[in-house]
């Protein structure tokens, strides 16, 4: 058996990481990427807690439902992505800056 230290140390080690990639990156797909690489910790996070309340199954619940809007965001940001890229010809976020031309 693992100990939850180790598992809890990678996903902090994996949230550092996806924020790393959010604050850095230029491109959008890349950032949502990094909300993704975010996500997935907090999802380890989430199991990992759960192994010590052996009775419920709180944990993993969660994690489904963060699994869920996960996919929801991918999608609704890629969908937006391709929409502003079609009419800007980037998909770096600091070079859109109107709203309405």
């Amino acid at each position: 058996m693992i100990p939850i230290q180790h598992i809890l140390f990678l996903g902090a080690t994996l949230f550092v990481m996806g924020l790393m990639v959010v604050v850095v990156k230029r491109n959008a797909i890349m950032i949502l990427l990094g909300i993704e690489l975010m996500l997935n910790a907090s999802n380890l996070n989430l199991v990992a807690f759960n192994t010590h309340h052996i009775t419920h199954m709180d944990g993993q619940i969660f994690s489904l439902f963060v699994i869920v809007i996960a996919v929801c965001e991918a999608a609704v940001g890629l969908a937006i992505i391709l929409n502003v890229y079609q009419f800007y010809k980037s998909s770096v976020p600091d070079d859109i800056n109107t709203l309405k031309d």
